[in-house]
């Protein structure tokens, strides 16, 4: 037998057809284009993974794995939010979410509307406070739907968790490039958010104040609490299957389909006296629709521009000086340029 027989035969994910079969992007936590700390709620560390409170302060931080559970799986970092300001509010939350986008779940084998088809999440989870935690799944069209499970953690200890969760017919997902399946690990909700007779694993209509059951510990009013989340996988399936690693550009590759940023753009010509300097930046990769650019211009002569943008589509964008005012440049710098096209 040949020796690419043989460890096709040992049941490679490669040979039994495991690849891309992730639905989360960057869950191992990798790629993180907009720095490695943030203070504001929303996107601001790590691709595609989007933490968002309310009530609490919060630093969410991409941070290095050096030990444990997560790391003998071959992760090396992980999200990292912790409460700098603590509240007691009834409508204090924090949640950990990511959109998958609607085309790639109509598409990835899930019969979403069958309670005999499921999908299984695993990821790697670590609080500073045992307790129950809770996922959250959420469909976005027709008539919204949620299911949310139940997940316990000891103190200060990685934990792997598996949730599986059938589909139901009254979930509704388009084939198109809006939203799909919103995907939750939430350390915390305010009571204004739960239900004490909520049922849990089952879906239901969307509720905004019945998502889990009410919360025992209160990660929000707890000083310097921490919740830690790596390995972060949906797939299709009865049972969570060994976590899909990527190399470091094939996921970014994807991460850039919802946002890039490039530190700077070089050699755009074309400025005098009465003609702005102008260029097109291509993107690396489609966009998932046209996105919002920012950017700062800085010239090699002349004066200093105002960042604008005269056409953009999903493949490329066409920016200018719009306050006209460099005179005889010969090519500008664009600087901190951002497109962003996320859900």
């Amino acid at each position: 037998m040949s020796r690419a027989r043989q460890i096709a035969d040992l049941g490679s994910p490669a040979a039994n057809g495991l690849s891309n079969r992730n639905l989360i992007i960057n869950g191992s936590m990798l790629v993180a284009q907009r720095g490695t700390s943030a203070t504001n709620s929303g996107y601001g560390t790590v691709d595609r993974t989007k933490p968002e409170f309310s009530g609490p302060s919060i630093t969410q931080t991409q941070t290095a794995l050096t030990s444990g559970g997560p790391y003998n799986d071959g992760h090396r970092y992980f999200l990292r939010c912790t409460n700098t300001s603590v509240s007691s509010a009834t409508s204090a939350y924090l949640q950990i979410n990511q959109e998958i986008e609607a085309q790639n779940v109509a598409t990835s084998g899930w019969n979403f509307t069958s309670t005999s088809s499921y999908v299984t999440m695993s990821f790697w989870a670590r609080s500073s406070l045992a307790g129950t935690y809770y996922v959250l799944l959420k469909s976005h069209d027709g008539t919204a739907q949620t299911f949310s499970s139940a997940f316990t953690l000891v103190a200060d200890t990685w934990k792997k968790i598996e949730v599986t969760v059938p589909g139901n017919s009254n979930i509704t997902i388009n084939t198109d490039n809006g939203h799909g399946l919103r995907c939750y690990v939430v350390p915390y909700f305010g009571t204004d958010y739960t239900t004490s007779g909520h049922t849990s694993d089952a879906w239901q209509a969307l509720s905004s104040s019945n998502f889990t059951p009410d919360y025992a510990q209160n990660w929000a009013n707890t000083a310097n609490a921490t919740f830690d989340l790596t390995g972060w996988q949906v797939e299709v399936g009865t049972s969570a299957t060994p976590f899909e690693h990527e190399d470091y550009e094939t996921t970014l590759s994807k991460c850039r389909r919802y946002t890039y940023i490039a530190p700077q753009h070089i050699g755009y010509t074309n400025g005098n006296a009465t003609v702005s300097p102008s260029g097109t930046i291509q993107f690396p990769t489609n966009m998932r629709g046209s996105p919002t650019c920012t950017g700062t211009f800085t010239p090699q002569s002349g004066s200093a521009g105002t960042f604008a943008v005269a056409s953009v589509n999903y493949s490329y964008v066409f920016v200018y000086n719009s306050a006209g005012n460099w005179t005889n440049a010969i090519g500008i710098v664009i600087n901190d340029f951002k497109a962003d096209a996320e859900l």
